[in-house]
């Protein structure tokens, strides 16, 4: 572990004296390791830290946030902790989720989610952003993410058998307009042309600037963002996968509220994202939910018998499917021949599983006698069309991508899948469907929540730090909403497994009858 963002030092100092009257603050700057001689103690914590100094009888533990500006001295310990708590958050559109961190050992202490109080005042960005613009609608977003920051701190600490305002850093990954609500900024150009936001690279505040209910002094460190749709968030998960350490290339697929993608090197990196998200997320499919307790997460479909098993997370009643147990479903409803290659229903094929749902034909994947609510679940044809739309909005961004640099998909060395998405998705169901690639398997590699995992070494690597800030000026961005060839791309995606069945030469290609 190198170089924490506050690291705790001890300090032994020679008591005043008539022969030296150096000032009590200034004998603890003066008695730090020579690297810090150019210590500042910010004026809010000065008394404190004077005070405290004088009450260890000039002995103990200086507490240092390491910043990029400088070193800042912001309390003193009567001798050193046996943990230096720090807490890292991955502050998603959905859901919230953060660990708490020992910063002495790099030791995870906690680890704690909920969902994200902002969901009442606008499901997604652009109604957030809209409802910002009204009277007090900013304030009142702020408040909400804050008090959950708040409650996630109350949660880490009580789960470690800690106080909240002894955690002394918060690190975030964010997407840009999550950022700019969470510190109070005004989203209003995000999402109008040219999209740009007030600020990229936010400097490090304190929690207390931010009514966080955390130590006062604790260093807000917000990872920086490419532009309004490259957040912090993605940027974190490139640090995460040492994705821009490597000498080989590689991809990043981050699925969330959109499909974010990376490929590159430690010599180039080049980066989109396109809405490809939501079926995948609960966002579009009638019975589709995260991935979590009661979600359906895996799927078999017997290509003879058309039976069809799933599994739940935490093996509880279904409650909903959740992206991979959808994708698991419909490349086993295609390979064992019950939807065809226009994602459409064969109704003989489908037999007493058809059902004439109020939307149109659905398929009974769940029983009502089987359902946690008593409701059976199903999939319809809506929903179908929704994931057929989303896969072809994959598949077309990461061929986009991929021909921007000129190169073959068979040039990557690795296929690193983040998020709940790459934690439970199959990727041979995925190239069934012609989502991704038809690489070998061993190409992909699931890496969990890469947001929470870089905003955890930007709080315990002072590298992983400087490795973010300068991606902000090795990344190129590609805007997806004006690329031509995106477009024709994703038309040409909108089969089983594609149009041009020489791309998915190990997925079985059944013609129209």
């Amino acid at each position: 572990m190198q170089t924490p963002l506050v690291e705790a030092i001890a300090v032994v100092a020679a008591a005043p004296s008539l022969g030296d009257n150096t000032g009590d603050v200034d004998r603890l700057k003066r008695a730090l390791p020579s690297p810090l001689a150019t210590v500042v103690v910010p004026f809010a914590h000065l008394a404190k830290v004077g005070e405290r100094f004088r009450a260890a009888g000039f002995a103990g533990a200086a507490v240092v946030n390491h910043l990029a500006g400088g070193v800042e001295l912001v309390d003193f310990l009567p001798a050193l902790p046996e943990q230096l708590p720090a807490m890292a958050l991955d502050l998603g559109t959905t859901h919230l989720e953060a660990t708490l961190l020992d910063l002495r050992t790099g030791t995870r202490l906690a680890r704690a989610t909920r969902p994200n109080s902002q969901a009442e005042h606008g499901a997604d960005i652009l109604s957030r952003i809209h409802f910002a613009g009204k009277g007090e609608g900013l304030a009142t977003l702020q408040q909400a993410v804050v008090a959950d920051i708040n409650d996630l701190a109350a949660a880490l600490a009580t789960q470690a058998g800690l106080r909240p305002e002894t955690i002394h850093a918060l690190s975030v990954a964010g997407n840009t307009t999550m950022v700019h609500l969470f510190l109070g900024l005004n989203p209003y150009h995000l999402c109008r042309e040219p999209y740009i936001p007030m600020v990229n690279a936010p400097d490090p505040c304190h929690g207390a600037d931010l009514g966080l209910a955390i130590h006062p002094a604790a260093p807000v460190w917000v990872l920086p963002s490419i532009g309004s749709y490259f957040g912090g968030d993605l940027l974190a998960g490139i640090v995460a996968s040492n994705l821009d350490q490597e000498e080989t290339t590689s991809m990043l697929i981050d699925v969330g509220t959109n499909a974010e993608v990376v490929v590159g090197n430690r010599e180039w990196l080049i980066a989109c994202a396109g809405a490809a998200g939501p079926a995948l997320e609960g966002g579009v499919a009638r019975m589709g939910m995260r991935a979590g307790p009661g979600a359906i997460d895996q799927v078999t479909v017997e290509p003879e018998t058309r039976a069809i098993r799933y599994r739940t997370i935490g093996n509880e009643k279904p409650r909903g499917l959740c992206g991979s147990g959808i994708i698991d479903l419909v490349a086993g409803l295609y390979l064992a021949r019950m939807i065809d290659i226009r994602g459409k229903f064969r109704p003989l094929a489908m037999g007493e599983r058809l059902l004439a749902g109020p939307d149109g034909p659905a398929l009974l994947v769940a029983p009502a006698e089987e359902a946690a609510d008593g409701k059976p679940v199903v999939l319809s044809q809506i929903d179908l069309d929704a994931l057929m739309r989303s896969k072809a909005a994959m598949y077309a961004i990461l061929t986009t991508l991929m021909h921007q640099v000129g190169m073959p998909f068979t040039a990557l060395h690795r296929i690193y899948v983040a998020g709940a998405f790459g934690r439970h998705i199959a990727p041979r169901q995925a190239i069934v469907l012609g989502m991704l690639p038809d690489l070998p398997l061993e190409t992909y590699q699931a890496i969990g929540n890469s947001s929470l995992a870089g905003a955890e070494l930007v709080l315990t690597d002072g590298e992983a730090r400087r490795r973010a800030q300068a991606l902000v000026r090795k990344i190129t961005y590609v805007e997806l909403n004006v690329n031509q060839e995106f477009m024709i791309r994703f038309s040409g995606s909108r089969f089983i497994p594609h149009t041009d069945h020489q791309l998915f030469p190990s997925v079985p290609f059944y013609s129209e009858e």
